[in-house]
């Protein structure tokens, strides 16, 4: 499901329950695609369009390693696995026309993102989106849904010259937000992406949107919690059910094993 473009209605928040929940401090990354927007179909439309100009299809590897990468990165792989059209930047180009027209005339924002995303700036959490899209998408977008103003940074790989399988990628987004990575928050659709900003040493959110992004099991492999959508969702919900989780662990971990013969 998604939200409509609605402008942000922002709340007024109670701080001393915010400050309770352990929250000052935190910061959050999203991801963009299959995260805040509902875009990810339009992704395979594409994909899938340039495989049957082609003659082509995927198998299960090979889409995971197509999911992985920028749209440079994916022209380049389609170009010099399967010699298809008649250069990278050709690929590039037929892709990028179709998805650049989706989030100009189309993209919308996944179901309760603006709700929770209206909560962190109403509280002045600081956010950012950090995205395999180029710049180009992410603020046709965000221009769509009315959010052009709400994101502390709005980051596409592109920019940095790395990709979201590098954990300094993490490491230097939270640097640019003000925050430790220890109390930053990172929301993805993509398993690789989930392992990567864990092993970081981020706070870590799965999100499902398509198996080939990664099933509830492989988001569950690498994040604290898996949603399917943000309806409901909290910030002093989430932090503070972290920090309960971690205690309770702590607890257990710290209680004597029963003794055995």
């Amino acid at each position: 499901m998604v939200e409509s473009k609605d402008a942000l209605a922002f709340d007024q928040f109670d701080d001393s329950r915010l400050r309770e929940a352990g929250v000052s401090g935190c910061g959050f990354i999203f991801d963009c695609d299959g995260t805040l927007m509902d875009t990810i179909g339009a992704w395979h439309e594409a994909e899938n369009k340039l495989m049957a100009e082609v003659g082509i299809s995927l198998s299960k590897e090979e889409r995971d390693e197509l999911n992985s990468l920028t749209l440079d990165e994916a022209g380049n792989w389609f170009y010099e696995k399967f010699d298809v059209l008649e250069s990278p930047e050709q690929v590039r180009q037929l892709i990028f026309d179709h998805m650049l027209d989706y989030y100009r005339t189309q993209a919308e924002l996944n179901l309760g993102v603006r709700s929770f995303v209206g909560e962190l700036s109403a509280a002045k959490v600081p956010m950012a989106i950090l995205s395999s899209s180029p710049q180009d998408f992410l603020q046709a977008g965000l221009e769509r849904v009315g959010m052009t103003d709400v994101f502390d940074a709005v980051v596409s790989v592109d920019d940095l010259g790395t990709t979201k399988r590098d954990v300094q990628t993490y490491l230097g987004l939270c640097e640019q937000l003000g925050v430790q990575p220890c109390n930053a928050w990172f929301f993805d659709d993509s398993w690789y992406a989930l392992k990567t900003a864990q092993e970081a040493g981020l706070h870590v959110v799965g999100v499902f949107s398509k198996d080939e992004c990664g099933t509830h099991d492989e988001l569950a492999r690498y994040s604290e919690q898996v949603i399917d959508d943000f309806a409901g969702l909290t910030l002093a919900g989430l932090v503070g059910g972290s920090s309960a989780r971690a205690a309770a662990a702590d607890v257990r971990d710290s209680e004597p094993g029963e003794a055995t013969e």
